[in-house]
């Protein structure tokens, strides 16, 4: 017991020397950090629930083929950015990074920037749960009434049933929190084997061949067949994004320095195993890939169905699914408030005072979780009048996301690597950190302009992919706010100590490029970057 408070005590003062006082409790363990990170991840159910994208777009080569290459490509980018969290634990994540490692007369434009983005890429990720589970239940119904038609309105009244039990849970329940995600880890963990198991032993021995599971082609787009492999990629993506979570949640678990970086790290690994293994049965008792596609019922539904031959079966098996997204919204809906509080407390938000500030009985930033509600309320709404720009919103939140994580790191290699303490605990091999870091880049630019592209060919009003349009009313937004409120009162994230508190030593590699060599009390009023 007397470790752990001299442990939390250290962790206190660790963030003290970031520029800020321990506001949340440290409850989290750090199994409970990972099932959160988990949870959100989600990635064999995010996965199964959105394989309409990619098998139009690449068929089964571009369901697991382009899961593995989406996979590496992003534990290259949550090694990356598992150094800066190992360095800087605090819930701002890639706007506080950006903020470290930018050039002086930079930080503040690019921390606002980065940090706008990240928090619009949480909140419309938030909407990505109450919009698959929605999707999987509206697919239950037309296998017992087959002249059901689906109308907007019916998705949009489950979508808020989600997240309005997420809210509750967040608002209400903080404390039971980490066991909420411990169960959600379990529960995943629990539906990946029994569904896997399930649907090969009634399937067999009718199975698809090792030959369509492995190097089936299918394009349905109208692209050439290298452009629509490329654009199934956004499945992959999806169901590994959103592993910055354990970031913004970094200030309630303890020991965050040594503990965040390999929670990150964990998550997609394990979420890329199961991903692959999930799919990889699916495909081999999907039967007719074409009916699939076009089954009123959902992919994941007319898969389940082929290989029990049982409607009952078939939604007792896609309970597992439809639990596991309601504890995804839970945790995206508590990661994302966590980030709009930590942007808030930095001032980079409209009404800063307001949504920074925690409650005292419930210890959560209410006012910041009541918001990220509404506005995904909001989104839910545009759902009623256009489903395109809708579903723009959600694939924005994966560019979104990708965006911020490779700034920090962009940044830092421009820099030549050298503006991480090299007394972190978590820290690459300099070769292969040079071969993560422009790997994950790389990534980044190629699926932010894939993703920006129609998903069909011909284009029509309503096949038209409208992400770039929801990216930049973002982009535009920001930047009014930015000539309004943000070079006023904005200068990136603060180093405001305690004199009581102890001080952590950070020695730059090279004290030269940037930044004091160890922080101090007496530098307590300084600004990242104010040195170089």
């Amino acid at each position: 017991m007397a470790r752990r408070q001299h442990s939390v005590v250290a962790d206190n003062a660790h963030l003290a020397t970031l520029g800020h006082k321990q506001e949340l409790t440290r409850h989290f363990s750090p199994l409970s950090m990972l099932g959160l990170a988990f949870a959100i991840l989600n990635s064999w159910t995010a996965l199964s629930a959105s394989l309409s994208l990619a098998l139009p777009s690449g068929g089964s080569t571009s369901v697991l083929w382009g899961l593995v290459t989406a996979g590496i490509c992003n534990l290259c980018l949550a090694a990356s950015l598992a150094e800066f969290l190992s360095a800087y634990p605090t819930a701002g994540g890639q706007y506080h990074w950006v903020a470290v490692v930018s050039w002086p007369k930079w930080v503040p434009i690019l921390s606002w920037v980065c940090g706008w983005i990240n928090c619009f890429g949480w909140m419309a990720l938030t909407a990505t749960a109450g919009l698959l589970g929605s999707q999987l239940i509206i697919g239950i119904i037309p296998m017992y009434n087959a002249a059901y038609e689906a109308q907007r309105w019916h998705q949009f009244l489950i979508y808020i049933g989600y997240n309005l039990v997420a809210f509750l849970v967040n608002a209400f329940g903080n404390k039971i929190i980490p066991l909420v995600n411990k169960t959600a880890i379990t529960w995943s963990i629990s539906g990946f084997v029994i569904i896997s198991i399930t649907v090969l032993a009634c399937a067999s021995p009718n199975y698809s061949s090792a030959k369509f599971v492995f190097t089936g082609f299918l394009n349905e787009t109208g692209w050439p067949d290298g452009v629509a492999w490329l654009l199934g990629l956004l499945q992959g993506a999806l169901g590994l994004t959103g592993f910055d979570a354990c970031a913004h949640m970094i200030e309630e678990i303890p020991n965050p320095a040594v503990e965040g970086p390999k929670i990150m790290i964990y998550c997609v690994a394990i979420g890329l195993f199961t991903g692959f293994i999930f799919l990889m049965c699916l495909l081999f008792v999907a039967g007719n890939v074409e009916d699939v596609v076009s089954s009123p019922l959902g992919p994941l539904g007319q898969i389940l169905l082929n290989a029990t031959n049982s409607r009952a079966g078939t939604v007792c098996l896609l309970i597992f699914p439809l639990v596991c997204l309601l504890f995804a919204g839970i945790s995206i809906l508590t990661t994302s408030s966590r980030m709009n509080y930590a942007f808030a407390r930095d001032k980079g938000l409209p009404f800063s005072r307001v949504f920074s500030r925690v409650h005292g009985s419930l210890n959560i930033p209410l006012n910041s979780l009541m918001a990220t509600s509404a506005i995904v309320v909001i989104f839910g709404c545009i759902f009623l009048g256009s489903t395109s720009a809708f579903n723009a919103i959600v694939s924005a939140s994966v560019v979104a996301l990708g965006v911020t994580y490779a700034m920090p790191v962009a940044i830092n290699c421009l820099r030549g690597r050298r503006m991480l303490p090299a007394t972190r605990y978590f820290k690459l091999p300099e070769p292969f950190a040079w071969f993560a870091n422009l790997l994950g880049i790389a990534f980044v630019i190629v699926t932010t302009v894939l993703f920006i592209f129609p998903p069909d060919l011909p284009v029509t009003g309503s096949s038209m992919n409208y992400c770039v349009v929801a990216f930049a009313v973002v982009l535009i937004i920001s930047v009014i706010q930015w000539f309004v409120d943000g070079r006023k009162n904005y200068t990136g994230p603060k180093l405001d100590l305690d004199e009581t508190v102890l001080t952590a030593a950070n020695t730059r590699e090279d004290p030269r490029l940037g930044g004091p060599e160890m922080a101090s009390p007496e530098g307590s009023d300084k600004k990242f970057g104010d040195e170089a």
